[in-house]
C-alpha cells in the first residue's frame, strides 16, 4: 500500500513537472516562432527596399533617356537657328547643347553598366549619337563658312536621316525594355510590401499569443526579467552602434561636400582660364589682322603723300613730273580703296561688280602685273585653253585673287621655281566638285614647285587668320578671301598638295553662255554710262568739313551749284529758304541723325526730291530698308565716278511719282 502511495506520489510529481514544463515549451515555440517570424520579416524589408532600389533605378534610366532625347532636340533646333541666322552666339550654344546631349548619353551608359540586356542598346546608341555627331558638325562647319545654302540642304537631309531614325528607335527600345523592367520592379515592391505587412499583422498575433502564454507562465518571470536586460543591452549597444555609424557617415558626408566645393572651385578657375585663352586667341587674331592691314596702307599713304608732296615740288618747274607724281598718288589712292574693298568682300558686306570675263585675255592682260609682283627668279608661263568660254564675276576681285594666290606660289617657292598659270574647261555633274551644280565650268589653275602642304595644313588652309608664315609676313586672310569670293560667284575651289612637291590650286567657276554675259555686260556698261544733265542746284549734307568742302568743289567742278550743310538738322531750313534744290546728297553715318533717318523725318513737300547717299561702308545698304529706292554712292570716288551717280540720281528720282501723287 505504501508502495502504491509513493508511485502515485511520483506520479502526481510528474505530472506537475509536467504541468511546468507545458508553459515552458508553449513559451518556448512562441519564442522559436516570433524569431522566425522577425527573421521573415527581416527578410521581407530587405527585399522590399531592394525592390525600391532597382525601381528607382529604371527611373532613373527612363529619366536620362529622356532628357538625352530632349537634349538632342533643343541642340537640332538650336543648330537650325544658326543655320539660318548665322549667328554665332547660336553656333557656341548649340555646340553646348550638343556635349551636354554626350554628357547625358554617358550617364545613362553607367546607369545601365550592371543591366546587361540594356548593354547593347546604349551601345548601338552610341554608334548612332557618333554618326550623328559627324553630320551635325558638318552642317555646323559649313555655315561657319559661309555655305548657308549647303548648310541647309545638308540640315534638310538630316531630318531623315537614317541615324536620326536610329537613335530614335533605339531610345524607344531602351525605354520600352527599362518599362518593362519597372513593371516587374514595381510588381515585386508591391509583393514585398504585402510581405512585410503580413508578417507586422503576423507579429502581432504571435504577440499577444506570448502575452498570454506569460501570464500562464508566471514562474518564468525572472528568466522573462533576465530576458529582457540581456534584450535590452542589446538594443543599447544596436544604438551605440547605429550612433557610431550616423557619426560617420556624417563625417564622410562633410568630406564629400568639401571635395565637391574644391572640384567646383577647380573647374570654375579652368573655365575662366580657358575663357582668358579664348580672349588671347581672339587679340592674336586681330593683332595679326591689324597689322597687315597697317603695313598695306602705310605703303598706300607713303605712295599718296610723296607724289602729292613732289607734285607741289614739281607743279611749276615740270609740270609733266609733276602729272606723273599725280598719277602714282592716284594710284595709291586707288590700291588703298581697294583694299578696303577686299576686306569689306572677305566680310561679306561689299557687293560684287559682276561682268562678262574672258579669261585666258585676263590672264594675259596681267602678265605684266604678275611679273612685276612675284620677281625675275621664277619663270612664268602660261597654257590658255578656256577658249571662248566666260565667265561673269568682278573682275577686279578675280584679278586680286589670282594675284594672291600668285603672291602664295612666290613665298612657297622661296622666290625661285617655276609658276604655271592655265585656264581650261570642264563639264562636272552635280557634287562632283565640293557643292558644284551640274553645268560647264572654266578652270583656272595655279600651280608651283615649292615647298607643298600636309594634310594638316590643308585641313585648316581656308580658315580666317591661319597662316603658315613668320609673324608680320601674312595676316591669314588671303586664301579666306579666296574662299570667300568664290562661293560669291557659285564656284569652288580644290587644293592639291604634297610636302615636297608643290601645290596646284583650281579655281572652278561657272560658264555663262555667250548671250547671257553679252546682256549682263552690256547693261552693267549702260548702267555706268553718264548721263548729260543742266546745272542743278544740291543740297549737300556732310559733318565732315574737310569732305563737305572736296565735294563742294567736285559739284562745282562738274557744272552744278551745291548749298553746304554742316548738320542734318539744318537740311529742313535750307530747303525752305532754297526751293530751287533738285537734288541731295547726304552722308550716312552722322551725329544725331543717320542720313535715311534724315531723309525720312524731312517735311512731305519735299518728297520730291531725289537723293543720293555717299557712304564709306557699302554693307550699309543690306542694313536698313531705307536705301532701297536711292542710289548709293561709295567712298572714295573720282570724279567720273560722282559724275555718274549724280546722272543716276537725277534720272531716275525714284520719288517723284509720290509727289505728283501727292500733288
Amino acid at each position: 500500500m505504501a508502495q502504491g502511495d509513493f508511485t502515485d506520489t511520483e506520479r502526481s510529481g510528474g505530472r506537475g513537472m509536467a504541468r511546468r514544463a507545458l508553459p515552458l515549451l508553449l513559451v518556448l515555440l512562441l519564442i522559436g516562432s516570433l524569431g522566425a517570424l522577425i527573421y521573415s520579416a527581416s527578410n521581407a524589408t530587405r527585399d522590399h527596399q531592394q525592390a525600391l532600389v532597382e525601381q528607382r533605378r529604371s527611373f532613373d534610366i527612363i529619366a536620362l533617356a529622356r532628357a538625352f532625347e530632349a537634349r538632342t532636340a533643343r541642340a537640332e533646333v538650336t543648330l537650325a537657328r544658326y543655320v539660318i541666322s548665322l549667328d554665332t552666339d547660336t553656333g557656341r550654344l548649340f555646340q553646348d547643347q550638343w556635349r551636354g546631349a554626350a554628357s547625358q548619353l554617358k550617364a545613362l551608359h553607367y546607369a545601365t553598366r550592371h543591366s546587361g540586356w540594356q548593354r547593347g542598346n546604349v551601345q548601338a546608341l552610341q554608334r548612332a549619337f557618333d554618326d550623328r555627331t559627324k553630320t551635325l558638325n558638318d552642317i555646323a562647319l559649313r555655315t561657319t563658312y559661309g555655305q548657308k545654302i549647303g548648310a541647309l540642304g545638308r540640315f534638310h537631309q538630316a531630318g531623315s536621316s537614317r541615324d536620326l531614325k536610329r537613335i530614335t528607335a533605339l531610345l524607344d527600345i531602351v525605354i520600352k525594355a527599362e518599362n518593362a523592367r519597372l513593371r516587374e520592379r514595381s510588381l515585386a515592391v508591391t509583393l514585398a510590401g504585402d510581405r512585410t505587412q503580413t508578417m507586422g499583422r503576423t507579429s502581432g498575433l504571435l504577440g499577444l499569443a506570448l502575452l498570454v502564454c506569460v501570464l500562464f507562465a508566471a514562474w518564468f518571470a525572472n528568466s522573462a526579467l533576465t530576458d529582457r536586460r540581456n534584450a535590452r543591452r542589446l538594443a543599447e549597444a544596436e544604438s551605440e552602434r547605429a550612433d557610431r555609424l550616423d557619426t560617420a557617415v556624417r563625417a564622410r558626408t562633410a568630406e564629400l561636400t568639401e571635395a565637391y566645393e574644391r572640384l567646383k572651385q577647380e573647374s570654375t578657375e579652368r573655365e575662366a582660364a580657358e575663357e582668358h585663352l579664348r580672349q588671347m586667341q581672339k587679340m592674336d587674331a586681330v593683332g595679326q589682322l591689324t597689322g597687315g592691314i597697317a603695313h598695306d596702307f602705310n605703303n598706300m599713304l607713303a605712295v599718296v603723300v610723296g607724289g602729292l608732296e613732289l607734285a607741289k615740288r614739281k607743279m611749276r618747274v615740270q609740270p609733266e613730273e609733276a602729272g606723273r607724281h599725280l598719277d602714282n598718288a592716284m594710284e595709291g589712292a586707288s590700291r588703298a580703296s581697294a583694299l578696303t574693298r577686299r576686306l569689306l568682300a572677305f566680310a561679306r558686306a561689299e557687293p560684287l561688280l559682276p561682268s562678262a570675263v574672258d579669261p585666258d585675255a585676263l590672264l594675259s592682260g596681267m602678265a605684266d602685273l604678275i611679273d612685276r609682283t612675284i620677281g625675275d627668279q621664277i619663270r612664268v608661263s602660261f597654257t590658255q585653253n578656256a577658249q571662248g568660254w566666260r565667265i561673269f564675276v568682278d573682275q577686279h576681285q578675280m584679278e586680286n585673287a589670282i594675284l594672291n594666290l600668285c603672291v602664295n606660289a612666290r613665298d612657297a617657292m622661296d622666290g625661285r621655281g617655276q609658276l604655271t598659270l592655265s585656264t581650261g574647261r570642264a563639264t562636272l555633274a552635280a557634287d562632283e566638285i565640293g557643292e558644284c551644280q551640274a553645268g560647264d565650268y572654266v578652270t583656272l589653275t595655279v600651280t608651283d614647285d615649292g615647298c607643298g602642304m600636309s594634310a594638316d595644313v590643308l585641313t585648316r588652309v581656308f580658315e580666317p587668320f591661319f597662316t603658315t608664315k613668320p609673324v608680320g609676313k601674312g595676316t591669314g586672310l588671303g586664301l579666306s578671301q579666296i574662299f570667300g569670293f568664290v562661293r560669291q560667284c557659285e564656284g569652288e575651289i580644290r587644293i592639291d598638295s604634297q610636302p615636297g612637291e608643290g601645290t596646284s590650286v583650281h579655281l572652278y567657276m561657272p560658264r555663262r553662255t555667250g548671250d547671257a554675259a553679252d546682256a549682263l555686260g552690256q547693261e552693267a556698261q549702260a548702267n555706268q554710262s553718264p548721263v548729260e544733265h543742266p546745272p542743278t542746284r544740291i543740297l549737300v549734307v556732310e559733318d565732315d568739313p574737310r569732305v563737305l568742302n572736296q565735294t563742294m568743289a567736285a559739284l562745282g567742278e562738274l557744272g552744278h551749284l551745291p548749298i553746304a550743310c554742316d548738320h542734318p538738322s539744318k537740311a529742313a531750313r535750307l530747303l525752305s529758304h532754297n526751293s530751287d534744290i533738285g537734288l541731295i546728297i547726304s552722308d550716312v553715318l552722322m551725329p544725331d541723325l543717320t542720313g535715311p533717318e534724315m531723309v525720312k523725318a524731312l517735311p512731305a513737300a519735299y518728297a520730291h526730291i531725289p537723293v543720293l547717299f555717299v557712304t564709306g561702308y557699302a554693307g550699309d545698304m543690306t542694313e536698313s530698308a531705307d536705301f532701297a529706292s536711292h542710289a548709293v554712292l561709295r567712298k572714295p570716288y573720282t570724279l567720273m565716278a560722282l559724275g555718274q551717280a549724280l546722272s543716276q540720281a537725277l534720272s531716275e528720282s525714284p520719288r517723284n511719282g509720290t509727289a505728283q501723287a501727292a500733288e
